[in-house]
C-alpha cells in the first residue's frame, strides 16, 4: 500500500512523548519538529494513530512544502499538489492558515490564495466550475514559517483530546492529552497504585486507567477522515478491531482520585462511567490533608490548584504544603505534579529529583517529580 508522510501534532514540551508513543505502535522512522512529529504510514495506519495517539493532537497529512514569498509562488505551489487525491467534487474543503516569520504574513490573503489554488487544480480533474461543498470535510492548513509554505490536510476533526467521555468539565479542566502525558512520564504502571487527590473532573486517573487497561483513546469518538472515500469503512473496521482485540480489561486497577469539591466528584463518575471505568475507579470527597493513599510503591500524579487570582493564592500554598506533608508519610510513593509556581519545592518542602517545563494550555509550568523506591524486583519462576 501507498505511503504517505504523516504528522502526529503535538503540545509544546511533548513532541518526544509522542515520539516515543509512534516508535511504541510500531513507526520507526520518526522525525521530530518544533510542534510535530513526521512519520511514514499508508491508510490504515492513519486510521490506526487517530485510535492511538494520547498526547498529539491531530493527525495531519503532509500534502507538500515549498518556499514562497510572493502570493504567485504561494498559489503555483498549492495547485501543484494533488488535492483530487484525497477531495472529491463534493468535498468540503476550507482553508486554515497561521504565518510566522514570514513575508506572505497576512493570514486570510494567505487563505484565500491557497482556496483559490485548489480550486483551480479541482476544477481540472472535476470539469466544473463550481464545487458546492456538501459533502465530507477536509481541513487544509497552510503554515508559513520562515518563507517555507507547509500544506497539511487534517484527518482528525475535533482534537485528539475529545475522547468523547468527558461530557461536563470542571471550571479549569485538565486536558485529556496532557494528562495522559503526565502519566506517561510518570513511572506508574498498572501494578502501582495511583492517587490524584485533586481530581477534579477525573482527567488523570481516567487517562491512567485507559493506559492500564491498553484501552485506545480514539475508541469512542468518530473522525474527518472517516467519511473520506479514499480511506474503506473496512479499513476503519480492522483498525477498531485490532483495538478491542488488545484490550486488557482483566487486569485490576489500583487507581483512585479525590477532590474537596463535591460537584467535580460527581462530574468525575460520570466521565468515568462514559470511558466503560465506573467500577474500576475510587473516587472521594476529601481535602488533600485527609488522603490516606493505600499501598506500596504507588505514584501520586496531580494538578494542584495554582491559586492564579489573587484571593486564591493562599489556599494554593497551603495544598502545597499539605501535599508536601502527605509525601513525608509515604516514603515509598513517588510524586509527580505539573505546577506554574516556581515556588512549589518551597512549599512542599524539599527540591524535585527532576523537573521538566510544560504548557499546560498556554500556562508555562513545571512538572515537579519527586521519584520514590521502585518496588522490588519479582523473582524469576523456575
Amino acid at each position: 500500500m501507498r505511503q504517505y508522510q504523516l504528522i502526529a501534532t503535538a503540545p509544546m514540551g511533548l513532541e518526544a512523548v509522542v515520539a516515543r508513543e509512534l516508535k511504541d505502535l510500531g513507526y520507526d522512522d520518526v522525525k521530530v519538529e518544533n510542534g510535530r512529529v513526521l512519520f511514514q504510514g499508508d491508510l490504515i495506519d492513519i486510521c490506526r494513530t487517530n485510535l492511538w495517539l494520547r498526547t498529539s493532537d491531530r493527525v495531519l497529512i503532509k500534502m507538500g512544502e515549498f518556499k514562497a514569498t510572493t502570493f504567485d509562488e504561494l498559489f503555483e505551489g498549492t495547485k501543484a499538489l494533488d488535492w483530487p487525491e484525497w477531495i472529491p467534487e463534493d468535498g468540503e474543503f476550507p482553508v486554515e492558515g497561521r504565518s510566522h516569520k514570514s513575508q506572505l504574513s497576512s493570514v486570510p490573503a494567505c487563505q484565500g490564495i491557497v482556496k483559490k489554488a485548489v480550486v483551480e487544480k479541482m476544477k481540472m480533474e472535476y470539469g466544473t466550475e463550481w464545487f458546492h461543498e456538501d459533502g465530507p470535510r477536509y481541513v487544509i492548513e497552510v503554515i508559513l514559517l520562515n518563507d517555507i509554505a507547509l500544506l497539511t490536510l487534517d484527518t482528525t476533526g475535533p482534537g485528539l483530546h475529545k475522547r468523547g467521555y468527558r461530557k461536563v468539565a470542571t471550571e479549569a479542566p485538565l486536558k485529556e492529552t496532557m494528562a495522559a502525558a503526565l502519566v506517561l512520564l510518570s513511572r506508574w504502571n498498572v501494578e502501582r497504585p495511583l492517587y490524584d487527590p485533586f481530581c477534579g473532573s477525573g482527567t488523570i486517573p481516567i487517562e491512567a486507567a485507559m493506559i492500564g487497561w491498553n484501552i485506545a483513546p480514539g475508541l469512542r469518538r468518530t473522525f474527518n477522515s472517516e467519511g473520506w472515500p479514499v480511506i474503506s469503512e473496512d479499513l476503519w473496521q480492522e483498525a477498531r478491531e485490532e483495538a478491542f482485540d488488545l484490550l486488557r480489561d482483566d487486569v485490576p486497577l489500583q487507581i483512585m482520585g479525590s477532590d474537596n469539591d463535591r460537584e467535580a466528584i460527581d462530574i468525575a463518575y460520570g466521565s468515568a462511567k462514559a470511558a466503560g471505568l465506573g467500577k474500576e475507579i475510587e473516587f472521594r470527597t476529601l481535602p488533600v490533608a485527609k488522603i490516606d493513599p493505600q499501598g506500596d510503591y504507588g505514584c501520586i500524579i496531580t494538578n494542584p490548584p495554582y491559586g492564579e487570582r489573587l484571593g486564591e493564592r493562599d489556599d494554593a500554598e497551603k495544598v502545597m504544603r499539605q501535599l508536601g506533608f502527605v509525601s513525608r508519610k509515604l516514603p515509598n510513593w513517588s510524586f509527580f505534579a505539573i505546577c506554574p509556581n516556581k515556588q512549589f519545592e518551597h512549599y512542599f518542602g524539599r527540591p524535585a529529583d527532576k523537573r521538566r517545563k510544560l504548557f499546560n494550555g498556554r500556562i508555562e509550568c513545571q512538572y515537579y517529580q519527586y521519584l520514590g523506591q521502585l518496588p522490588p524486583r519479582k523473582p524469576r519462576s523456575e
